[in-house]
């Protein structure tokens, strides 16, 4: 008979595979031409902070993302091809400052590929940036780095070495670290993609959104409730650490403004208990997809982002 550690990781990788799967089927992409749309004001299962409200709308507001972005199986889903939810952090921002044209083209499984590229029938995304826009916020990249193969090949290795890092050891057997060459490959796709959103929004605000917190800030785990290793829980840490990193030299050097929403989440990652957390494990309680933030979570982000607008929205008399 399997220990019950690793029945229990087992249970988990074939948990987070079956969500995959699921989560893949719900995120078949939208059809072309994402229609604008409103969002009401709060979110459903609690608040994590109060939104901000301010009283002028802007003209255009349209967000750019990956399933960080679109918010999979948070009520209510408007969109299942991608698994996008009328309470993601943009709708929230969108409702918040009274947004009418709002248009959210993010969707599940999005790479920076896909700002160009249709994602099945979902047109690519940056056809939605258009030249009246005033407001633009893109999160992408944890795709182009591997987000997803990279928790199912740490949870896999777990099992091997619980107390130890296996997934640091696989990560840079090589003798380099390859997520953070991941991260670095993906850096010139992120500053290109902001070239391309400055080009056809000339006018528009261009807003950066970091990843939250998904993992204890101290580095300490919480196997077999979040199968890491105790070992690797720092090195997958620092390693959204240096996503995000990447993020805000991105933003800067293109220009944007960069939203940190690590700081703001620390505390409520994934292995925190049900009613703190803001990020689900892997087998979710709340509805979201696994690893994923849960309504509190999307509230969290849209909290960080209204709180740095703040000043460009009276800059621009909204």
């Amino acid at each position: 008979m399997a220990a019950p550690g690793r029945r229990a990781v087992g249970m988990a990788v074939a948990a987070l595979g079956g969500a995959l799967v699921l989560t893949a089927a719900t995120m078949a992409p939208a059809a072309a031409g994402t229609a604008a749309a409103s969002a009401p004001g709060s979110a459903p299962g609690g608040s994590a902070r109060q939104l901000p409200a301010h009283h002028a709308p802007a003209a255009h507001y349209t967000a750019l993302g990956d399933s960080y972005t679109s918010g999979p199986l948070i009520p209510t889903q408007v969109d299942a091809n991608c698994a996008r939810s009328d309470h993601n952090y943009p709708s929230l921002v969108a409702a918040a400052d009274r947004i009418g044209d709002f248009t959210d083209a993010s969707c599940s499984g999005a790479t920076t590929n896909e700002m160009w590229q249709a994602q099945g029938t979902n047109a690519p995304q940056l056809d939605a940036v258009t030249r009246d826009a005033t407001l633009v916020t893109l999160q992408i990249g944890g795709n182009d780095i591997g987000f997803g193969s990279i928790i199912s090949t740490c949870a896999g290795l777990s099992v091997s070495d619980p107390a130890g890092n296996p997934c640091e050891r696989y990560y840079t057997a090589s003798g380099t670290d390859q997520l953070a060459a991941n991260v670095a490959r993906t850096a010139p796709k992120v500053a290109q993609v902001l070239r391309a959103i400055h080009t056809r929004a000339p006018h528009a605000e261009v807003v950066v959104v970091g990843y939250p917190d998904l993992l204890p800030d101290d580095g300490v785990g919480c196997f077999p409730a979040v199968p890491f290793a105790a070992g690797d829980f720092g090195y997958l840490r620092d390693t959204e650490k240096t996503l995000n990193a990447m993020l805000r030299t991105q933003a800067r050097q293109a220009g944007a403004r960069y939203v940190d929403t690590y700081r703001p989440t620390v505390g409520h990652d994934m292995c925190q208990a049900p009613a703190d957390r803001w990020i689900e494990p892997l087998t979710p309680a709340a509805p979201a997809a696994p690893a994923h933030p849960n309504a509190k979570g999307e509230q969290a982000m849209a909290t960080a982002v209204l709180a740095a607008l703040a000043p460009a929205v009276r800059g621009h008399g909204w």
